[in-house]
């Protein structure tokens, strides 16, 4: 007798074991009711940040980077926390500045939330030079209200900004499995540590919600945090 069945053609042809909810599908087609299975609660990962390697070198990179406005792209996300989505929908008036202290507002972050963030002293630093003395002379600056612009005086795009944070990362011998996303992570897992210089404690919250609406990954960090 011959088998004339399919054939695996290879090892990943071969099925795997069965899914939970395959097992729970074969009890009640069987009759034997829902099956009796105790599942683990394993353990999240922590969302994936720079090294303190790479930290030093994304900085450096980026206070040798000569464009301005491309500073100020690379350094919202690690300072401020901010997706590259909302990093380019923000407007100028988004941006508040004083004379030692400053505030990022994110009007309509994922999931519609409102929120404000404090600004690290070094950001609202890069921050004050492009809004007071660079962004003035681009084009499209009295036209658009958008805080980054491209070149043709209209908003930067999520793909713009993600390929200015990309041309950095090269720059800084990032690995290659760089995203702007790390950024993020980055400022949600630095937030805590003491710093030289004048300090305020901060209790913020950084979020990311998975494809069924729940927290995926939260941070909350009661800490110092450097203003201006």
């Amino acid at each position: 007798m011959h088998w004339r069945g399919p054939i695996a053609r290879s090892v990943t042809d071969v099925p795997g074991p069965p899914t939970p909810a395959a097992i729970s599908d074969f009890y009640t087609r069987t009759g034997l009711g829902p099956p009796d299975v105790a599942r683990l609660d394993l353990p999240q990962r922590a969302p994936r940040a720079l090294s303190a390697k790479d930290t030093t070198r994304w900085l450096r990179a980026v206070e040798r980077w000569l464009n301005p406005r491309d500073r100020v792209a690379a350094l919202i996300p690690f300072y401020a926390g901010l997706r590259i989505g909302e990093t380019v929908a923000l407007n100028t008036t988004d941006v508040q500045l004083s004379a030692r202290k400053g505030k990022i507002i994110v009007r309509s972050g994922k999931g519609k939330r409102y929120r404000e963030v404090p600004l690290h002293a070094v950001l609202r630093e890069q921050l004050a030079l492009w809004i007071n003395d660079e962004r003035p002379g681009c084009p499209g600056a009295t036209d658009s209200p958008a805080l980054l612009l491209n070149r043709r005086g209209g908003r930067l795009t999520a793909k713009g900004g993600t390929d200015i944070l990309a041309a950095i990362a090269a720059d800084a011998v990032i690995p290659d499995d760089f995203s702007p996303h790390v950024l993020r992570h980055c400022f949600g897992t630095t937030l805590g540590y003491g710093q030289d210089e004048r300090k305020r404690g901060h209790e913020l919250i950084v979020g990311d919600e998975d494809s069924s609406g729940g927290r995926a990954s939260t941070y909350r960090i009661t800490g110092h945090y450097p203003v201006a």
